[in-house]
């Protein structure tokens, strides 16, 4: 393995900051108590964690690409507290939607701790998000998240086409609710800033992909620079892990693509409605994830495909926004003259069964990841129990990660890529005008 196995690009929501310098790459040999792969919201939560509980020791941080360019810095910046299940409430299944929610909230609390304390600016807005549902589909299964919503006693209130058509500026949605619950933000700046304020003994290496695991007493990390030993290795490669030997079979990723616009102007804000800033998640499984973010962009994201893991192109990219456009000129033709001036795609770890990984793997490695595009805050929660767990350290948030289902299996390639497609064909049977 090398360094093009972890292929990255420019874009994502890192491409609308000013540039930064990378910390050096990791080089020579060290020794160190501990090591933690992966610097997005998992690796970055897991290491601050492990520096609170152990300060007098050496935490060392290691990522294949620089920070805010790989998944973390490429979804659409929603920190969900409360998880859409979809096809209708489950009574046997209240008790999982509970933790599964609890695990939500308590990144969420993790993360607003971090940007109050530290005043990280990252366009962070706690607001909640609207549902909403354009087609028949979606439509459908409005009607099941506001039973889902209305067993669990969560905060919401639902709304008709005029009532979001006056707070989101188009008419496109027919009905949706707005969860209270849940921030948006600049996902690229939350987890530069988050890497930015790290404890004194967190060694951070960027550009650093580990090339081999050697498991043993200690482990060591191969990089293409030097050697790390380590007693304790956690793993927060999230969908890349098969690439270090683990979740094969397990895990699998989907490469989503979107597209911002220019800033808007003035004139052209006041047409989206009452609403300043504002995300959209469709109830439809396979359509659009919308945004109107604090700086007067809209974001819009809304093709899904397999593609290996790998991010697409600047020519498949280009290749994408039609669908992108087209979108967004049906929901907001008063914009249609409003070009878009950046895309980007991002690939997320999903399971076959919706389910989440965490768990000591071998002897002294523990390993998170799996969270089916709710990385934010449950990323971020999964990495906090996960240095809670590796050091011995009881949590009640512990104890509802490790209580995730066991993950179904996957068929290796090609079987996987015929399956993959035919998921993903699934996921966007009847999206409609939801896409």
């Amino acid at each position: 393995m090398n360094s093009s196995t972890f292929n990255t690009d420019r874009h994502g929501w890192a491409e609308l900051l000013s540039p930064r310098q990378a910390t050096q790459p990791f080089q020579g040999n060290h020794r160190a108590p501990w090591a933690v792969i992966g610097a997005g919201f998992t690796g970055l939560a897991a290491a601050r964690r492990l520096a609170e509980i152990w300060p007098d020791q050496e935490i060392y941080l290691l990522d294949a690409r620089e920070v805010g360019q790989g998944a973390s810095g490429r979804n659409s910046g929603f920190a969900v507290a409360i998880s859409h299940f979809g096809s209708g409430l489950s009574k046997e299944e209240i008790r999982d939607y509970r933790r599964v929610n609890r695990i939500n909230q308590a990144g969420l609390a993790l993360l607003r701790d971090r940007v109050q304390s530290d005043a990280l600016a990252c366009q962070w807005r706690e607001q909640g998000f609207y549902h909403a549902a354009a087609d028949e589909k979606a439509r459908k299964e409005c009607a099941h998240f506001q039973r889902y919503l209305d067993a669990l006693e969560i905060e919401h209130s639902p709304l008709d086409a005029s009532d979001l058509a006056a707070r989101l500026g188009t008419e496109t949605y027919q009905m949706g609710i707005h969860v209270a619950q849940g921030a948006l933000v600049q996902p690229a700046a939350l987890v530069r800033a988050l890497a930015e304020t790290l404890p004194a003994n967190v060694h951070l290496f960027e550009n650093s992909p580990v090339e081999r695991l050697d498991h043993g007493a200690p482990h060591r990390l191969v990089t293409s620079k030097g050697v790390l030993e380590a007693d304790k290795v956690l793993l927060a490669t999230n969908f890349e892990a098969p690439k270090l030997g683990f979740l094969n079979g397990r895990i699998s990723a989907t490469t989503l693509s979107g597209s911002f616009t220019r800033v808007l102007t003035d004139e052209e804000r006041k047409s989206l409605g009452s609403v300043s800033d504002w995300g959209v998640l469709s109830l439809h499984g396979g359509g659009a994830t919308v945004r109107l973010t604090v700086d007067g962009r809209i974001s819009l994201r809304n093709v899904a495909e397999y593609h290996g893991g790998h991010l697409l192109s600047d020519e498949q990219l280009k290749e994408r926004q039609t669908t992108h456009r087209a979108s967004f000129e049906r929901r907001f033709p008063q914009l249609a003259h409003v070009p878009f001036e950046f895309a980007w795609s991002g690939v997320e770890g999903i399971s076959r069964n919706g389910t989440n990984f965490f768990g000591e793997v071998a002897s002294n490695l523990y390993l998170a990841g799996g969270y089916n595009g709710s990385g934010v805050s449950r990323g971020t929660a999964f990495g906090h129990a996960l240095a809670d767990f590796a050091s011995g350290t009881e949590s009640d948030l512990a104890s509802d990660c490790l209580a995730s289902k066991p993950a179904s299996w996957i068929p290796p390639r090609p079987l996987l890529d015929i399956g993959a497609y035919f998921t993903i064909r699934q996921r966007f049977k009847g999206v409609g005008l939801d896409r």
